[in-house]
C-alpha cells in the first residue's frame, strides 16, 4: 500500500486560541475542526510541529506553551492515533535557528517544548520524529536530539558549495545566520526542491548526498548516520501553502505514483489576520486528503519510518 506523511509546521497560535477561547472541545476550534473532518472523511493523520513561543515580530501579544491549558489532555490522548505533536523550535525567529547551535541549546529547547506537550496532551501525543525549523541543524544539535529520544529527522539535499566560497549571492539574513558561531559542517548548497524560494541556501550536518537522496526520495527508506545514530529522511515533496489551489490536483497527480510521499504545510496561513492569509487553506487540505485516498494512500507518522 502506498503511504503518505503529512505535517504542519510553525504551530503556536492554535495553542494560544485554545487557552484563551476555551472551546468545549478541541474540535470546536476552527483549525482543528478542519483536520478532524479530513480525518473522518479521508483517514487523514497529521503531525503538528510546535513553537514554544509566539514571536514579537507579530506584535506584543505574547504566549508560550507554559500557558497552554491542560483541560483537553484526555481529548488529545484519545485522538493521538491520528493527531500528534512534536518539537519544531523555540520561536519563528531567528531563521535557521539550529544550524550552528551547541548541544545544550538544542537539548534545552527540545525538553522545554516536549515537557509542555506531555503536560497538556499526554505522552501518547508526543511524536519522536522531528522537523527542525528550516531543517539545517548542527552536528551537536543532531546528537542532542538523538540523546533526547528522537528517532528520525528531515535532511536537506543538493550540491554543497565550498565553505570558504563568497556569500554575496545569498540573502543578507542567510549570510548572518551562516556566520554566527559557524560550525565546520555549515555550508551552502543549491536547492533541488520544488517550490523553492531561493536557489542557494544553508545546510548543516543533516544534509544527504544526491546519491542518498535518489535511493530514498520516493519510498520509505531512510539514511542512517552512523556517527550520531540518527536517521535522516528527505523533506516534503509538496507544500500546500506554496501551491495554488487551482494547481494542487495536478501537482499531486505528478507524485501520486510514488510508493511514499511527504506533504507539508504551515499554520499561519490559516489565520485571516496573517499578512499572507490563504482563505482556501481548508479546501487545500480536503483536496489533498480526498485525492490521496482515491489514489490508494494511507497515512503514517514520521517516526514509523525509523523502523523501515
Amino acid at each position: 500500500m502506498k503511504k503518505v506523511q503529512f505535517f504542519i509546521d510553525d504551530v503556536i497560535w492554535l495553542m494560544r486560541d485554545l487557552t484563551r477561547q476555551k472551546p468545549k472541545s478541541l474540535f470546536d476550534n476552527g483549525f482543528l475542526a478542519v483536520l478532524k473532518k479530513a480525518h473522518e472523511e479521508y483517514s487523514l493523520k497529521v503531525q503538528l510541529n510546535l513553537f514554544y513561543s509566539t514571536s514579537p515580530f507579530y506584535g506584543d501579544d505574547s504566549f508560550t506553551l507554559a500557558e497552554m491549558t491542560d483541560e483537553y489532555k484526555a481529548e488529545w490522548e484519545q485522538n493521538s492515533d491520528w493527531l500528534k505533536l512534536a518539537f519544531h523550535a523555540y520561536a519563528e525567529f531567528p531563521i535557521f535557528p539550529y544550524v550552528n547551535s551547541p548541544y545544550d541549546e538544542v537539548s534545552s529547547h527540545y525538553k522545554l517544548i516536549t515537557g509542555e506537550i506531555k503536560r497538556f496532551a499526554g505522552e501518547k501525543s508526543l511524536a519522536v520524529g522531528v522537523v527542525p525549523h528550516f531543517a539545517p541543524t548542527s552536528r551537536e544539535g543532531i546528537m542532542a536530539l538523538k540523546d533526547c529520544g528522537v528517532k528520525i529527522t528531515y535532511a536537506t539535499y543538493g550540491e554543497k558549495r565550498p565553505a570558504a566560497e563568497d556569500l554575496s549571492d545569498v540573502p543578507k539574513a542567510f549570510r548572518e545566520r551562516i556566520s554566527q558561531n559557524r560550525q565546520p559542517e555549515t555550508m551552502l548548497f543549491t536547492r533541488r526542491y520544488e517550490n523553492k524560494v531561493v536557489d542557494n541556501t544553508i545546510c548543516g550536518y543533516n544534509h544527504i548526498t544526491d546519491e542518498q537522496y535518489e535511493a530514498i526520495f520516493d519510498n520509505t527508506k531512510t539514511v542512517l548516520d552512523e556517527k550520531t545514530g540518527m536517521r535522516f529522511k528527505n523533506s516534503a515533496q509538496l507544500v500546500l501553502n506554496s501551491t495554488k489551489l487551482i494547481d494542487l490536483e495536478a501537482e499531486l497527480k505528478k507524485i501520486a505514483s510514488r510508493e511514499f510521499i511527504i506533504i507539508g504545510n504551515h499554520e499561519q496561513y490559516f489565520y485571516s489576520d496573517y499578512s499572507y492569509y490563504q482563505p482556501d487553506y481548508a479546501e487545500k487540505i480536503f483536496t489533498m486528503a480526498k485525492l490521496l485516498k482515491a489514489e490508494g494512500y494511507s497515512y503514517i507518522f514520521m517516526e514509523e519510518l525509523a523502523s523501515e
